[in-house]
């Protein structure tokens, strides 16, 4: 049995990132405008730049005056994110970026191009204290809580991207937000919610992007999944169950050992009965693990015994293994086979569609090989 923390924080000592513009609320901004001795509707000004026109080239904001402005980015818009490392592939519909914090902490983020949609995979924290053996990102253990202003920074730099027309295909928007990159969100709670409300408020308060857009992931931290419930807010819940019985999932997902199948798939049916949003169910198939056709059965029976559909649907995740790992996809037949069993158990039920397998797609994988 593998121990899963009590409490969710970054390790002690831990260098706090600084101050940045998307770690506070309006409110807060012209306070901090105010205590640079500049009058509250820079605030404002500064907000429109960074959320709206998506400036990083601080000499065009030429409605604020040249000094006000050095002090204005000196004090409020520290860089965040270095590049390491960048990689496209699928014709350069999907680009992965390596990113350094400004402690040497590495994250990943993967910005994908849909005939329909952009989204972008975000990171909220600097590897992951889950401990899950078939992820690259939980074999490395928790580094850190990313800040608000960190998680943020990620999904402007991906709209500036689009607008500029930078990924294959023009100028375009980014429309979805999925926090399935490196960390667990719901560990990083308060960060996580306060750069949510950036992405979703609408100019100059934040990105004003669709809250229906925006997926959050969770391996089950119950608490935490009712705290988002009382939250009302419209964004989807995703649970990686990846096995419908305890007796696995307490070795694929060690926090199961805190908060059983039941109790997770309890807190996210009240979730989708609160906010009217359908909750997905990520299951990562694994050959011989967790593929077999009665556990697609029991999924089905689990999931039907909480309501009637569609609260929920299953996406299937064809694992992206890691190199050197135990751990392998199931073969095309038996993934078949148990969406066969979960359409047949009246469960909608997807396969996602895989990116960036041949760039490491997989969270955790490129910052692994960094390191190494």
């Amino acid at each position: 049995m593998v121990a899963v923390p009590l409490t969710f924080t970054s390790p002690r000592g831990a260098k706090k990132p600084p101050r940045h513009l998307a770690d506070l609320d309006i409110d807060e901004r012209r306070a901090a405008v105010r205590e640079l001795g500049l009058p509250a509707y820079r605030a404002n000004q500064l907000s429109t730049h960074y959320f709206e026109r998506l400036v990083d080239d601080w000499s065009a904001a030429t409605d604020i005056g040249a000094s006000d402005r050095d002090r204005l980015t000196g004090e409020l818009l520290p860089n965040l994110l270095t590049p390491v490392r960048e990689l496209t592939c699928d014709d350069g519909m999907t680009r992965k970026t390596l990113w350094r914090l400004f402690d040497g902490a590495l994250v990943e983020s993967v910005l994908m191009r849909y005939p329909d949609r952009t989204t972008l995979c975000i990171s909220s924290q600097a590897g992951c204290g889950m401990a899950c053996p078939f992820c690259a990102t939980g074999q490395q253990g928790l580094t850190r809580n990313l800040s608000a202003a960190e998680i943020v920074e990620q999904v402007v730099v991906a709209a500036r991207a689009m607008r500029r027309g930078e990924i294959e295909g023009g100028p375009g928007r980014l429309s979805n937000i999925v926090f399935m990159g490196m960390g667990e969100p719901l560990a990083n709670y308060n960060r996580l919610m306060s750069a949510v409300r950036r992405i979703i408020s609408p100019a100059p308060e934040g990105l004003g992007i669709s809250a229906r857009g925006v997926t959050i992931s969770t391996v089950g931290l119950v608490p935490a999944i009712k705290r988002l419930t009382e939250q009302k807010l419209q964004v989807r819940l995703a649970v990686s169950l990846h096995t419908p019985d305890d007796e696995l999932r307490d070795s694929l997902v060690p926090v199961n050992n805190r908060w059983n199948v039941d109790e997770v798939l309890d807190a996210a049916c009240e979730y989708a009965e609160t906010t009217g949003r359908r909750v997905s169910i990520e299951y990562a198939l694994i050959r011989d693990v967790n593929d077999q056709p009665w556990r697609a059965d029991l999924l089905a029976e689990r999931l039907r015994a909480r309501g009637s559909f569609p609260w929920v649907h299953v996406n299937l995740i064809p694992l992206n293994p890691t190199p050197g790992s135990k751990w392998d996809a199931s073969p095309k037949p038996v993934e078949e086979e148990f969406v066969r069993r979960l359409i047949a158990g009246g469960v909608p039920t997807t396969v996602r569609d895989t990116r960036g397998r041949e760039i490491d797609g997989a969270c955790g994988q490129l910052a692994a090989l960094e390191e190494k």
